[in-house]
């Protein structure tokens, strides 16, 4: 058995290094930019549909590479579809799974464990440089800042604007207030400048853009450039930026063996922009988790082509561990293969109906099973705050769609298929012994960040009542030690006082 098991790994060595596959010609190993937008729909670029905005460089990205049609986020908000794309796990695993609001008195402390390995974290074992242009939203406190998840270099508004819209460069704070209209620019300008003078040495580059989240604002040379309003306008100035950072990396000589991804965190915020899917972020209808997912390397995609093979966010961090030369890390579970296979026309390790779990938040709210969508049944008090979708609440029975024939999740075939709803509602209680429910742990779970020790992990503020007063007046104490200004009584005064923080530096994320 030991001498089989040798020459089975001998065999893995000598295909991944082989020419046939084509790392052994590469000069060196490959630059990554990792390009993620924000609320970003299936609809929102030239080549998967959009009709009212011009992308033609993202376009040459999917003509030149795979353009993926079968891409899942692992949640339909951002913090933990952000947290599944760097640690690989569902965010219920890595303990990330919801929508971090920094204001909020169930949030401001928690974030990202410092134990979870990320992305930037791989890259560095195999000493790549590790950047990271825009928006972080995984704890705004400084035990979860980006330096403490293996990235080097940091810049830009780390949270959302509504929740903070401090700019900082490393970890000092540049500005109280992004200048919206400048943000684009100043995140290709930082990019481009990058490339420029670290392309020498292998470089590992997050470009988490804050757009098209709102609020938005186009540059003055691109206010009115679209049929879509100012929506249209950010978009294509994003656009822009994109032909800039790969007219960069083609005059640096760099461009053939640099991979760029290019994807979004969630669906958008209005249905049109998710068509022909039914629903947008917030929801698992397939309009909140299937976006464009584009994946360009001249060195090894000779010829674009257009896939349908289901992927999903936690295969980023397995592809991108392998392209690197680096191992997963044994001491953990991770949910996501390599798809490095399909560069060569091959077959993925995962099996072709391995389920997918739509989660939102804690609560578990859909299972697919190959072409076979089953929404579960749930009840109010399960729903994170920013569900609105009422399509399945206090149902007493599970829905089913087949997807192939049904892309609007729009006819009930449950009756018709009594076996595969009976297969699935199986799939998803085992799941939810793993990867846990509503004011659930499952035993799969790793802990969620947290500054405060043995604090509570509460994720809807209806629930934060459920807490023990004591428990909940040493967290208020913690917060107005780290930050004084914040009040101290009630909900309402636990906002931050803009006036205050223009001159205060306590709420950044510096040390």
């Amino acid at each position: 058995m030991r001498a089989t098991g040798c020459l089975i790994v001998l065999s893995v060595l000598c295909w991944v290094l082989s020419p046939r596959f084509g790392f052994a010609d590469l000069p060196q190993r490959p630059n990554v930019i990792f390009f993620l937008t924000d609320d970003l729909g299936y609809a929102d670029v030239s080549c998967y549909g959009a009709s009212k905005v011009d992308t033609p460089h993202i376009d040459a990205l999917a003509a030149e590479g795979i353009k993926f049609t079968d891409f899942h986020t692992a949640a339909s908000i951002c913090s933990p579809s952000r947290a599944a794309f760097l640690t690989g796990a569902y965010p219920q695993r890595c303990g990330l799974y919801m929508g971090i609001n920094p204001i909020r008195d169930e949030h401001w402390f928690l974030g990202l464990h410092p134990d979870e390995i990320t992305l930037a974290e791989q890259f560095q074992k195999q000493n790549y440089q590790t950047f990271m242009i825009g928006k972080w939203h995984l704890g705004k406190e400084p035990e979860f800042h980006p330096f403490r998840h293996g990235f080097e270099h940091y810049y830009g508004m780390p949270n959302n604007a509504a929740h903070s819209a401090e700019f900082f460069d490393g970890e000092n704070k540049i500005e109280d207030r992004t200048p919206l209209a400048q943000l684009t620019r100043r995140y290709t300008d930082r990019a481009v400048q990058i490339i420029k003078q670290h392309g020498e040495q292998p470089f590992f580059l997050y470009f988490a853009h804050n757009y098209p989240h709102t609020p938005y604002k186009a540059g003055k040379d691109f206010v009115g450039s679209s049929q879509d309003g100012v929506r249209g306008d950010v978009l294509q100035e994003l656009d822009w930026g994109v032909g800039e950072i790969v007219q960069t990396l083609r005059e640096t000589g760099i461009a053939d063996n640099t991979i760029i991804i290019f994807t979004s965190d969630n669906g958008p915020v209005k249905p049109q922009y998710a068509a022909p899917y039914r629903g947008t972020k917030y929801v698992s209808f397939e309009g909140g988790h299937r976006v464009p997912f584009i994946l360009h390397w001249p060195a090894m995609i000779k010829q674009g082509r257009e896939s349908d093979t289901p992927v999903v966010a936690m295969d980023v961090f397995p592809t991108l561990t392998e392209v690197s030369g680096g191992t997963l890390p044994t001491d953990r579970v991770y949910d996501g293969v390599s798809l490095v296979p399909l560069l060569t026309g091959g077959e993925l390790a995962r099996a072709e109906n391995q389920p997918f779990f739509y989660y939102n938040c804690e609560n578990l709210q859909a299972v697919r099973y190959g072409d076979w969508k089953l929404h579960l049944p749930r009840t109010r008090k399960q729903l994170p705050f920013w569900d609105k979708n009422s399509a399945f609440t206090n149902r007493q029975s599970p829905v089913l769609y087949n997807l192939q024939a049904d892309v609007a999740e729009s006819q009930d075939v449950a009756a018709a298929h009594p076996q595969i709803v009976q297969q699935m509602v199986r799939m998803a209680e085992d799941t939810r012994g793993e990867l846990g429910e509503f004011m659930r742990r499952g035993s799969g779970q790793r802990p969620t960040g947290s500054v405060v020790t043995n604090a509570p992990i509460i994720s809807h503020g209806k629930d934060w009542a459920s807490v023990d007063a004591s428990t909940r007046e040493a967290i208020r104490a913690e917060r107005l030690k780290r930050h004084p200004d914040f009040k101290k009584n009630g909900r309402a005064n636990n906002k931050p006082n803009r006036r205050k923080r223009q001159t205060n530096q306590s709420t950044g994320l510096t040390p």
